[in-house]
């Protein structure tokens, strides 16, 4: 708060879970030993909803393996407790303009896209009709359901592919290259 951030508080790994679930905050703070779910769990968990926020790990353990292990679970930071002030906000104000670069790399790769011809209006039009298929969807599928050009299709399917939001799933049958059919990424 004194660094004019909102702030939450949470007293246990769980709720804080589920205040990340609820108010989709950019960063959390992460103590390592705290009641019901330790701090590995609740970094597993927080990531598991949403693999960009940044966390912050907090902890009096001092072996780096603690830190690797943290690390590995999906934590972006690490910092040996007791921490000083001017350590702490240091810390959330590199977090913070990492995930602002993050974002703006995000959104010129999308500018890139919408430049080569990515309508946001037909990229819901596939996007939605993969999501309301009872199964797997392939190229024809998708082309036929949308009434839109393989090519173009391909093209908003290999968008989608590479900016994480479908599923590519290899169908193996005859002898020859796999069939790809499609899902979206819940």
């Amino acid at each position: 708060e004194y660094c004019g951030y909102k702030t939450l508080v949470a007293s246990d790994g769980k709720e804080g879970y589920e205040l990340v679930m609820l108010e989709k905050p950019q960063m959390v703070i992460v103590d390592y030993h705290m009641p019901g779910w330790d701090g590995m769990t609740t970094v597993k968990k927080i990531k598991g909803l949403n693999e960009k926020i940044s966390i912050l790990v907090l902890t009096v353990d001092e072996q780096q393996e603690t830190a690797d292990r943290f690390i590995e679970m999906g934590a972006n930071d690490f910092s040996i407790k007791p921490i000083k002030a001017p350590d702490l906000i240091s810390r959330i104000k590199m977090n913070m303009r990492i995930l602002d670069i993050q974002q703006q790399m995000e959104e010129k790769k999308e500018q890139v896209y919408l430049e080569k011809g990515i309508s946001a209006a037909t990229l819901r039009l596939i996007t939605d009709f993969i999501g309301s298929a009872d199964e797997d969807v392939n190229f024809e599928d998708i082309s036929a359901g949308v009434s839109l050009a393989y090519q173009t299709v391909h093209r908003y399917v290999q968008y989608l592919v590479e900016n994480e939001r479908i599923e590519v799933i290899p169908v193996y049958g005859r002898v020859g290259r796999p069939k790809n059919n499609y899902r979206l990424i819940k």
